[in-house]
């Protein structure tokens, strides 16, 4: 597994994990892809500062920093997706990838946090938990916005909703919106995904048509991720095919 981490000059570095055993605890982020992303050639060569995915990159990083983590993983520049073998076990270790991660970040770049300090998101999901329901006391807005996300409508970030034990929800503009706790109630209301799996309970009880039915409206990008993005929800291990020269 590759990690990424901090210089001590602040620039960002990549280590190299081989012994499962021997990774140290990391951060993880969630998100979707945009154009001009970060990239493992990126990294490799220098470049990476200069793209626009950079931004997220550092976020993760940072964030991961405050929080008490070295290491942190972002997938668009920690994957070689040159090597078939690579680009192969990653997908296949994604789900544990995420369940493994001491945290998860989930960056929602179409959705804006508060513009008055005193209406905070945190504030309101803690408050919540006496009232009864988060969907009782977000401001109207932003429970829309938070509801037409384009995160909750993608393959892969099924499995990063649900694989992690700890997963928090940032706004574009980098304010902590909730985690998946606080906001159970909203999140099981926009993808159907029952609390108890948002809670951690084993994926294997759940009935074949109930986990496909999670996955009914998300959309990828190439036809055979529909499939690749569900492997962990049904603990299903495959070789892949992809067409390198198109990715």
């Amino acid at each position: 597994m590759r990690l990424l981490s901090f210089k001590a000059n602040g620039d960002i570095a990549w280590n190299e994990f081989i012994n499962p055993d021997h990774i140290p605890s990391y951060a993880i982020l969630s998100h979707t892809w945009d154009a001009d992303e970060a990239t493992y050639r990126d990294l490799v060569d220098g470049s990476i500062q200069a793209k626009k995915g950079y931004e997220k990159v550092r976020f993760c990083g940072e964030q991961a920093k405050e929080d008490g983590l070295d290491y942190f993983w972002v997938d668009t520049c920690c994957i070689d997706k040159s090597s078939s073998a690579e680009l192969s076990e990653a997908i296949n270790s994604m789900f544990s990838w995420y369940r493994n991660a001491s945290r998860c970040y989930v960056r929602l770049m179409d959705v804006w946090g508060p513009s008055d300090p005193s209406d905070d998101w945190v504030a309101v999901a803690e408050k919540s938990t006496a009232i009864g329901s988060i969907q009782e006391t977000l401001p109207q807005k932003w429970k829309e916005d938070f509801c037409r996300a384009k995160w909750f409508t993608r393959g892969w970030t099924l499995q990063e909703l649900i694989a992690p034990r700890s997963v928090s929800f940032f706004s574009h503009d980098k304010h902590l919106l909730g985690d998946k706790g606080s906001l159970e109630d909203l999140i099981n209301e926009i993808t159907g995904v029952p609390q108890s799996v948002l809670n951690g309970s084993a994926l294997s009880t759940w009935a074949v048509t109930e986990r496909l039915s999670w996955a009914a409206n998300r959309q990828t990008t190439r036809i055979e991720d529909g499939a690749y993005c569900l492997l962990g929800i049904f603990d299903i291990v495959m070789p892949l095919i992809y067409d390198l020269s198109r990715l």
